[in-house]
């Protein structure tokens, strides 16, 4: 059933592969919005689904492209949502894993924004799978840990490195494909053997999707031979070995 508007969705689409929508996601984009401000992460695929009659607004970002500002995006939200519409939030991946989900809810409720949280299957989960990659397996990893590589220009990466040297804990790496050669170097210097299973992962689970198998101490030159283009996400643990073996999807 449609709410009462004003009214909006903060929607989760999964790391890419239309199929990996949730039915709730669908049903919101294909039946319930008047408006769907998407990112920049979103697939041609789930885009063509929503009918021509729709508002669409790009709100896509990048860390060298703001296309809109996040207290722009946040107040289109607003405004969009105060014209009697209800509006739908479609952000890759879960909305609230790196997914700037949580400003845009207090943006909202700031503004007396009635709203709710739909969530996605996020990059780690989405791209891992369609890897072979089980982010945790007994034996090899008891834990996983998510961490974002994007830095505010000219900042140092602000991480406990000791922590993340766990040869028993799974590293995904959100945003890091610029810093992973660091990342790489400081996890080796906190004692995290050099010879790691890692993967950098290119446009997960998308047609255009691009993998880079290397030992930890070589994953950024092998990412950077093999030309990989954000939106990448990088994987670093013994459980990236089994991708060999589990195999890739069909």
């Amino acid at each position: 059933m449609k709410p009462t508007p004003p009214f909006v969705y903060i929607t989760g689409a999964g790391p890419g592969d239309a199929g990996l929508l949730t039915m709730k996601a669908y049903k919101l984009i294909t039946e319930v919005a008047d408006v769907v401000v998407y990112d920049r992460l979103i697939s041609d695929d789930i885009i063509n689904l929503i009918p021509p009659a729709v508002e669409k607004i790009y709100a896509g970002k990048s860390c060298r492209n703001h296309h809109m500002t996040q207290d722009e995006i946040n107040a289109c939200l607003v405004e969009k949502a105060n014209e009697n519409k209800v509006v739908v939030r479609l952000k890759g991946g879960d909305p609230f894993i790196y997914g700037r989900g949580g400003e845009e809810a207090l943006h909202l409720i700031e503004n007396q924004i009635p709203f709710e949280i739909v969530p996605g299957v996020n990059a780690a989960d989405g791209c891992a799978a369609y890897q072979g990659i089980p982010l945790t397996h007994r034996g090899l990893a008891s834990s996983v840990r998510f961490i974002t590589g994007h830095q505010q220009k000219g900042e140092p990466m602000q991480l406990d490195w000791k922590g993340l040297a766990n040869a028993d804990t799974t590293l995904v790496i959100y945003m890091g494909l610029t810093h992973l050669e660091e990342l790489a170097k400081n996890l080796i210097s906190h004692g995290l053997d050099a010879g790691t299973p890692a993967v950098a992962i290119s446009n997960g689970t998308t047609k255009n999707e691009a993998a880079c198998f290397a030992p930890l101490s070589k994953i950024f030159e092998e990412a950077t031979k093999a030309d990989l283009k954000a939106p990448t996400i990088s994987i670093i643990g013994k459980v990236v070995g089994l991708a060999g073996m589990i195999g890739k999807k069909n």
